[in-house]
């Protein structure tokens, strides 16, 4: 019986991503799998050892990515379920079956879909259910690195030391430089700080506009003979649009949307710094994913998206 933990990492903190990780490991437990646990309660040199592990020989894998943006304007219970959900999707976009799902905590947060009956809720699971212990650990890892990036960044606000918690030094940093990018502005202390309003920042937002150009992109590939495998995968720098197959190729493609014509297309803004983190996703990719796709041939793309009714206008590989 095939078991799909889940776990989340990133509640609390007052910058940076929510992440909700989603593991199945394998039928026949190797024996690393005995070593796994909460990942609090491994040092970091594990926790990285054991997260290169599962994304190497679990069966599926996948992490499910909310901005600071998202969880402004959703509220923080609607990102985890936000969360859970993109994890859930890029596990079965790999159509590795399972049985049962196991959340870590008491909040079924696929009460909402088609898989709640197979949900179980467990206190302490990332401690007692090795898929869970394993879905913390990728989990933990990916946001802890992402941080770190975040951190040379913004190097004010010590993301590298606390990864977004508010500790003192923390919260001292955000009163001096005011909040940055990665900071939610719906937590406290940093609400009181810039006078938060949610309605303004579901105006600002542009995640929506985003997934809107991207499902265009992604019915387009569909109807051109592609499958999709998986959707807004992200490495610590970079994130990839969308991930198909057609035949022997493997695609990788970046979504560009545009409102109009009136700042060229959107194959304009695929440069060559873009070019360059795309490449090491990919490679990011297929490093995690050798065993089912390490035969195909990988190639670049870009999808450019406009106007209001978000029409593909164009398609192409990049060389």
């Amino acid at each position: 019986m095939a078991i799909l933990g889940i776990d989340e990492v990133g509640r609390g903190p007052l910058a940076g991503p929510l992440v909700v990780g989603a593991v199945i490991l394998p039928d026949e437990k190797p024996e690393w799998v005995a070593e796994l646990k909460d990942s609090k309660k491994l040092s970091a040199k594990k926790r990285e050892k054991y997260a290169e592990i599962i994304m190497r020989e679990a069966p599926a894998t996948g992490l499910g990515w909310v901005s600071p943006r998202e969880i402004d304007e959703l509220g923080i219970s609607e990102a985890l379920r936000l969360a859970t959900r993109r994890a859930v999707k890029s596990v079965r976009a790999l159509h590795t079956s399972f049985s049962q799902i196991v959340i870590d905590g008491k909040v079924n947060f696929l009460s909402l879909t088609t898989l709640a009956k197979y949900v179980t809720t467990m206190v302490k699971a990332d401690d007692l259910v090795k898929e869970v212990s394993a879905a913390s650990i990728i989990a933990k890892v990916a946001r802890d690195k992402y941080m770190l990036e975040a951190g040379k960044r913004f190097p004010a606000y010590g993301f590298d030391k606390h990864v977004g918690y508010g500790t003192a030094a923390h919260i001292a940093a955000i009163r001096e430089n005011g909040p940055c990018e990665e900071h939610r502005r719906s937590f406290e202390p940093i609400k009181s700080l810039v006078g938060f309003s949610r309605s303004e920042a579901k105006k600002k937002n542009t995640t929506f506009v985003g997934t809107l150009g991207e499902d265009a992109a992604v019915k387009y590939l569909e109807k051109a003979g592609h499958t999709i495998i998986g959707r807004n995968f992200r490495t610590y720098f970079y994130e990839i649009d969308i991930v198909s197959r057609q035949g022997s190729n493997l695609y990788f493609t970046e979504v560009k949307y545009r409102k109009n014509d009136d700042y060229g297309g959107g194959m304009m803004a695929v440069g060559a710094e873009k070019l360059k983190k795309m490449r090491y996703a990919a490679e990011c990719f297929l490093k995690y994913h050798e065993r089912e796709f390490g035969e195909l041939n990988p190639i670049l793309a870009a999808a450019d998206v406009a106007g209001e009714d978000f029409v593909v206008k164009e398609w192409v590989e990049i060389v």
